[in-house]
């Protein structure tokens, strides 16, 4: 490929804005948003520019999309980048048209459709020595009876596959269930039912613990199988909306070997491609990593990675841009990553010596947020990061006033 980079991200979300970030921290390149809207992350951007298409969710019109924008720049070099499950299969199903044009660091289709399904997932790690939490499988395609679930109540209930649960509707949809008894679960799945939906749930055993038992793992594995970055955070507050359940809303960074190395295992194991993200939560009845799940991409909250000095574009961009190869990094630097005001963050964090570790970091300024680029601070980018700190603090009034022994 010769010609000057340019990045391509679908979607509109604040991760699609990291992402345009440290492509631009990194590169000084103007990246180009491929969504049905120009969302508030990405809105008023100058290192962004937007091509709108009349449906977001229709996958053929971003696709077609897609291939207009790479017919537009013929001397360029272009990196295709997505930053939701459902996106990166549209990405993957459509590989071979995409690929005349871009770079598509993805993995294959056969195992992103095992590993996206979290049931699948849990089945990968069983076999690898990797804990997962207890998972049952309730299959809602094959009209088959309810499932016996023989756990201890409360359990919790997610979609298997979140892409094949993204346009289900009913009230009182969730992305994550904390079900507290048999009743509960009966009307989740008659809910599912009435609302069409055909894929899988499973039911799983709560892993007591707050958020602050939460860890993060982003990894990219290069085009010829190399772990080439390895990063992770302890989690210390996460989102607590009905639809952003269980996204981090705070970190700080912090290398982990030992969970590093059953991420390796796991990547290594599977073949796989490109990046990953892992959630992960340690057991604080044994100090045991449970791995909940594998996103087929780099993570809504990538920028932690950048934050704590290695910025992931560098690594895709050499290996399938470039074609060479990158000497292995797994980080340790430390910085405290947050989408909420400082104070309220601290209001969650009960740990004596986890808060002060916050206090130290926002001390020394090792802190970052996402939105609050200095290289694309317009005046209304300013307003718009300023009322999103403002609606955090609404949003866990309302969702989560007090600190919970399980996070729920």
């Amino acid at each position: 490929m010769s010609g000057e980079l340019q990045p391509v991200i679908l979607g509109a979300d604040i991760g699609v804005y990291a992402l345009a970030r440290s492509f631009h921290e990194q590169y000084g390149v103007q990246s180009v948003v491929v969504a049905g809207a120009a969302l508030g992350p990405v809105q008023h951007s100058r290192i962004v520019r937007h091509e709108i298409v009349a449906d977001g969710h229709d996958p053929r019109q971003l696709v077609d999309r897609l291939l207009e924008v790479a017919r537009h720049l013929p001397d360029r070099r272009l990196l295709l980048m997505a930053n939701s499950d459902w996106l990166v299969r549209v990405v993957v199903q459509h590989r071979e048209e995409l690929e005349k044009f871009y770079a598509v660091p993805f993995l294959s289709q056969e195992l992103l459709d095992q590993i996206s399904d979290k049931a699948t997932f849990a089945e990968i790690c069983d076999r690898l020595g990797i804990s997962v939490p207890r998972t049952i499988v309730q299959d809602f395609a094959t009209g088959a009876a309810d499932v016996a679930v023989d756990l201890e109540f409360p359990v919790i209930a997610k979609a298997a596959s979140s892409a094949d649960y993204q346009d289900v509707e009913f009230a009182g949809k969730k992305k994550v269930f904390e079900i507290a008894t048999p009743a509960e679960l009966a009307w989740l799945w008659g809910a599912l039912r009435g609302a069409g939906f055909q894929g899988r749930f499973v039911v799983q055993e709560l892993v007591p613990g707050d958020d602050t038992q939460m860890r993060s793992i982003t990894a990219y594995v290069d085009s010829h199988g190399e772990i080439t970055l390895l990063c992770s955070a302890h989690v210390l507050l996460e989102e607590h909306t009905p639809s952003g359940l269980g996204n981090p809303a705070a970190m700080i960074t912090d290398r982990d070997d030992a969970m590093l190395d059953q991420a390796r295992t796991f990547l290594a194991a599977t073949g796989y491609r490109g990046f990953a993200n892992f959630d992960v939560k340690v057991d604080p009845r044994s100090g045991q990593f449970r791995f909940f799940e594998v996103n087929p991409r780099i993570g809504r909250n990538n920028y932690y990675v950048t934050a704590a000095g290695a910025n992931p574009t560098r690594f895709v961009v050499e290996d399938v841009v470039e074609g060479r190869s990158v000497p292995p990094v797994v980080v340790d630097r430390e910085v405290l990553y947050a989408v909420v005001p400082h104070r309220l963050l601290l209001r969650y964090v009960r740990d004596p010596q986890l808060a002060a570790r916050v206090r130290r970091l926002v001390k020394s300024k090792a802190v970052a947020h996402p939105l609050s680029y200095p290289g694309d601070l317009s005046p209304r980018r300013r307003l718009y990061i300023l009322m999103a700190l403002v609606n955090q603090v609404r949003k866990f009034r309302k969702y989560y006033p007090e600190v919970t022994s399980t996070g729920f």
